[in-house]
């Protein structure tokens, strides 16, 4: 028995450190074909319109066709790969290397373009950091471009000979396997282990990495391949939001109708998945409704000409070949997926019993299967940074917003296109997009993500503002931004010169010192703790004394605690007018006080912010706070002074 034990442990801890790597696998894949999703669709309506048998057929024209498959679309991911790895010089070493696995197969190669692309800006990246501060000044141009073309030329010869022959060996291994399997009529059961991956957000990882190459593959011999619409198949999924319409309630039931919009002719597959995760013992609808459908597949001979990206019946149907049988057959597995997915799902949902909040704790519950839960560090920096926008976003001039996620598709998409609205309605003239992390540039001067990639957001662009979401269909965080950009036009000239003057006397000041801090406070609620930070604020010139009521009215749409036994009071977005410097005040209460839902706060950190001189300090806050010593030794300062000395980053 303690052996079986042992070994269901070692198993559990084994798929616990397999996981992450396997989402940071097809986060990669994701990375490299998604931006180049607009190169497959062309080669995808060339194809479908312009061969033999297509919609339009054109000799001349349908050349394109091979070329764009056997160089372009490889080059395109292999540069891809490579910038990923290290921006425009990795891509060029990526493409470089990705011709060698080109030349060095008969079959297209998108697999070893994956391979070769990153491989390419890692070497070069590793070669670069060899040599710095090596070259002498003068030959940097010509020792960059020598070993480029070196570099280049090594790894063009290596694809050539051994990675080319390799991947290809694989491909057509796993192209034999997915014969027999087709002839077996067991490609169905592939679906048991695709619905339950696009939950855990490894379909890219799948579809991308295994699916279109072999699909590729059966295009260049029959002219369509079933590997396209295993994945893609939109039916499980909308059987799932059609059972909620139905039989579902609450907020639930109020959404999934502009859910099935997004879904089945948007494409976004992530907006089902938390419907699903109310209730995991749906995901046999999902599975089920994936499995009756391929069969169909399966069964009609269906296939597409090129991937459907994203999946919605538009793109679906504009990657089907012309003739009625395959627009039939197509259609039938898509009805047929919906059918048995809706069966199955309206017992469980007619049975479920749910609260407003159900939608909103298995949106959560996605995040977390997405293997990117922030650690205390990274909650503390996106809580306060949103704090910081919040507080001051229009301190800044805002000209591009760009909303990112893993992909650049799904739910950046969504948020971009709701914020679009909004920014468009309040007539401002900035421009809102949406791309993946990995393609962020210094060009944003705001990047919205979810709150679980902030983190790798804001690695990638550390100087830029960054705001953090939960929900990027229904955030209170775009309208807080439009009020905010509306007022950055506006603001100055709706204060009084006298106060503008007095505001600029005031900028050199210390924004925490000595007088800000009070030690072994006792207080009776936060209300009390949030006044007394706020008349800090107000007895140093800060703040008028307006302010603390904006502060006690922050308060009371939602708890300003952070964690860690911190809580950082502000005001509201109105309250801007009355605040006349950043200033920051500290309250130590031993005792603690209760901020809400048994979160006990013993230091109180009054955050007044003006002109963004307040958001490094709020960022470095949250480093100093997040470490358990320093909140300890906070805590136990017997003077102004020990609690300047602990938080002097801060300065």
């Amino acid at each position: 028995m303690t052996k079986r034990v042992s070994w269901g442990v070692n198993t559990v801890r084994f798929f616990a450190y397999l996981k992450p790597k396997i989402q940071k696998l097809g986060s990669h894949l994701s990375g490299m074909v998604m931006p180049n999703i607009g190169a497959f669709i062309a080669w995808g309506i060339i194809t479908a319109l312009f061969i033999e048998d297509g919609w339009l057929p054109n000799a001349d024209l349908a050349k394109l066709v091979g070329p764009m498959i056997t160089y372009l679309l490889p080059l395109l991911i292999g540069f891809t790969g490579g910038r990923i790895v290290y921006q425009t010089r990795g891509g060029v070493i990526g493409a470089i290397a990705t011709m060698g696995v080109i030349v060095g197969a008969d079959i297209p190669m998108f697999l070893g373009a994956m391979v070769m692309g990153p491989l390419g800006g890692v070497c070069i990246k590793y070669i670069d950091k060899l040599l710095d501060g090596k070259v002498k000044a003068g030959f940097e141009m010509l020792v960059n471009n020598f070993t480029a073309g070196i570099v280049g030329v090594v790894l063009a010869v290596l694809a050539l000979l051994v990675i080319g022959p390799t991947v290809e060996g694989l491909m057509k291994w796993l192209a034999d396997l997915v014969n027999i399997m087709m002839k077996a009529n067991l490609i169905p059961l592939a679906n048991l282990f695709i619905e339950p991956a696009k939950i855990l957000f490894l379909n890219n990882a799948i579809n991308h990495g295994v699916l279109s190459p072999i699909g590729v593959g059966q295009v260049a011999e029959h002219g369509k391949s079933i590997m396209f619409l295993l994945e893609a198949n939109p039916g499980p999924g909308l059987g799932i939001l059609l059972a909620f319409v139905f039989f579902g309630k609450g907020a639930a039931r109020s959404t999934s109708p502009g859910a099935i919009i997004i879904h089945f002719l948007g494409g976004i597959h992530e907006i089902y998945f938390p419907y699903c995760l109310m209730r995991p013992i749906l995901l046999l609808a999902l599975i089920g409704g994936g499995i009756g459908g391929s069969l169909t597949f399966n069964i009609f001979d269906a296939g597409l000409r090129a991937p459907a990206s994203p999946g919605s019946i538009i793109a679906i149907l504009m990657m089907t070949p012309s003739d009625g049988a395959n627009i039939f057959a197509v259609l039938a597995g898509i009805l047929v997926a919906t059918m048995i997915s809706f069966l199955i799902a309206m017992p469980f949902v007619k049975t479920m019993k749910l609260s407003q909040d159900d939608l909103t704790q298995a949106t959560k519950k996605v995040s977390q299967l997405k293997g990117k839960q922030s650690n205390l560090l990274s909650n503390f920096e996106n809580n306060i940074h949103n704090l910081a926008c919040n507080l001051n976003v229009s301190s800044i001039k805002v000209s591009k917003i760009v909303f990112a996620c893993d992909a650049g598709m799904g739910s950046s998409a969504m948020g971009a296109s709701i914020l679009k609205k909004k920014i468009k309605e309040a007539n401002l003239n900035i421009d809102v997009s949406n791309c993946s992390i990995n393609n962020l540039t210094e060009s944003a001067d705001i990047v919205i993500t979810h709150r679980d990639l902030t983190e790798r957001a804001r690695s990638k662009l550390p100087a830029t503002m960054h705001i953090s979401v939960e929900n990027f269909l229904k955030s209170p965080k775009y309208d807080e931004l439009v009020q905010s950009l509306q007022q950055q036009n506006s603001e100055l000239l709706s204060v009084p010169q006298s106060e503008r003057t007095s505001f600029e006397s005031k900028t050199d000041k210390e924004i925490l010192k000595e007088e800000n801090i009070l030690l072994n406070q006792r207080v009776t609620d936060k209300f009390e703790a949030i006044s007394l930070a706020g008349q800090i604020l107000v007895n140093n010139g800060y703040v008028n004394e307006e302010y603390i009521k904006f502060m006690l009215e922050r308060e009371k749409l939602s708890s300003t605690f952070m964690g860690n036994f911190l809580a950082i009071p502000h005001g509201t977005d109105e309250a801007k007018m009355t605040v006349l410097q950043s200033g920051i005040s500290v309250i130590i209460v031993p005792s603690g006080v209760d901020f809400g839902e048994g979160n006990i706060a013993k230091i109180i950190m009054g955050i007044a912010g003006s002109e963004g001189t307040h958001l490094n300090i709020l960022s470095k806050i949250a480093i100093i706070c997040s470490d358990d010593s320093n909140i300890k030794e906070l805590l136990m300062a017997s003077s102004q002074m020990q609690i300047l000395k602990i938080l002097e980053d801060v300065q």
